[in-house]
């Protein structure tokens, strides 16, 4: 399989204010939240980043979406930089996550034209694109409602649609279904296979064990910022329910874990 993001050595520290200790419950100014994280994905396959909360899956993927820098190592997005070539990795990834904020006064017509604009998407391209996407996701109805008089749920699909305007080849979910109901996290779901089929590549970060058995082709396991397994399902579970597994690989790396 042809490879279209390559991760070596990814790593991202932070320092905590005393409230973060506290909430951390460690007496380190220091949070080493992604340490030299390496791996690659294929084109044309769901990548998934599998851990539990504040492992660093977030803070992985806002690298690859050039919007924090790392402290040290490089990945490359088609080719591309997200050190060295930021602006060229972002026309080439749409980028998704649960803390998405739309603003209160826009309407998705608005928000839609607005970042295909900002994509440089040709207008017939434009319209003919919302005309297709609205109309999959039942946002048609709602094009002229205000964001603030949206459902979650709907606004979860406004966010998705308008992080995909500009049809990218690569594209980064981070908890793609979080906080939602059963019907929206399934049209999500199924729309993620969809592109998966499209030949897109996804690579997503979760901590919900059936949505990995789902959707992804291989997936990396992720504790405390490093990568302790990195394969199919198949391999990865030899036999065993990937949450059985996932229980037996944390605890074999409890030195890992707070």
């Amino acid at each position: 399989m042809e490879e279209i993001l390559r991760v070596e050595g990814l790593c991202k520290t932070f320092t905590l204010s005393k409230k973060q200790q506290k909430i951390e419950r460690t007496k380190s100014k220091q949070k080493v939240a992604v340490d030299n994280l390496t791996f690659t994905a294929n084109r044309g396959e769901i990548f998934g980043l599998l851990g539990p909360n504040g492992a660093g899956k977030t803070t992985t993927l806002r690298m690859l979406a050039t919007l924090i820098k790392p402290d040290k190592g490089d990945a490359w997005v088609d080719g591309c930089s997200i050190v060295a070539q930021p602006e060229k990795v972002r026309a080439k990834i749409g980028f998704l996550t649960s803390e998405l904020k739309l603003e209160d006064f826009f309407t998705p017509n608005y928000l839609f034209d607005f970042f295909s604009n900002l994509h440089q998407v040709d207008p017939s391209v434009m319209a003919e694109r919302k005309k297709s996407m609205f109309e999959r996701f039942g946002i048609d109805k709602f094009a002229e409602v205000k964001v603030k008089d949206l459902s979650t749920g709907m606004k979860q699909k406004v966010s998705l649609v308008i992080s995909l305007v500009h049809n990218p080849d690569i594209i980064i979910f981070d908890e793609p279904t979080n906080g939602l109901d059963v019907l929206t996290a399934r049209t999500v779901t199924d729309y993620l296979q969809e592109l998966r089929a499209e030949g897109k590549t996804i690579i997503l970060s979760t901590h919900i064990f059936s949505l990995v058995e789902k959707l992804c082709d291989r997936v990396g396991i992720i504790i405390n910022g490093k990568l302790t397994h990195c394969d199919t399902l198949q391999a990865i579970c030899d036999g065993l329910s990937l949450e059985d597994r996932f229980f037996e690989i944390y605890k074999e790396n409890e030195d890992l874990t707070i």
